[in-house]
C-alpha cells in the first residue's frame, strides 16, 4: 500500500500545473487571458512541460510585419514583456485591442513567441 502511495505522489508531483486564473491551459484549451501588465507574473509561473501550452493574452498590436507568407504581430511596448504572435493573416498595428492565443514559447527575460497564433477580436 505505502508504494503505491509513493508512487501515485511523485506521478502527480511530475504534472505541470495550470492555475485557474492563469492564461495558460494545455493543449489547445484557452484560459483566462493575461494583459501586458500582468505578464511579467504570469509567465514566471508558467507551467513546466514538454508537452504543448497555449497562452491567451489580451492588448494592442504595437508592431506588424509581413514577409509575404507569415505574420508576426508584436503586442506590449518594449519596455514590458513582448509577445510575438507568427500567424498566417497581417493585421495592422493600432487597430485596436485584439486577443492573440497560441503555443508558447518563452525566448528570452521580455520576450514569448505564440506560435502557431491565432488572433481574435477581443471580448
Amino acid at each position: 500500500m505505502a508504494l503505491a502511495v509513493g508512487t501515485w505522489a511523485v506521478a502527480a508531483a511530475g504534472e505541470p500545473v495550470y492555475e485557474e486564473e492563469g492564461p495558460f491551459r494545455p493543449g489547445e484549451g484557452f484560459g483566462r487571458p493575461a494583459s501586458c501588465a500582468s505578464l511579467p507574473g504570469w509567465i514566471e509561473r508558467a507551467p513546466e512541460t514538454e508537452a504543448r501550452v497555449t497562452m491567451v493574452i489580451d492588448g494592442e498590436i504595437v508592431e506588424s510585419h509581413w514577409d509575404g507568407a507569415l505574420a508576426y504581430l508584436i503586442m506590449c511596448a518594449p519596455e514590458e514583456v513582448q509577445v510575438m504572435c507568427v500567424t498566417y493573416y497581417p493585421k495592422e498595428a493600432g487597430s485596436g485591442t485584439v486577443r492573440f492565443a497560441g503555443g508558447y514559447n518563452r525566448v528570452g527575460a521580455r520576450q514569448v513567441i505564440l506560435d502557431p497564433c491565432l488572433v481574435y477580436p477581443a471580448e
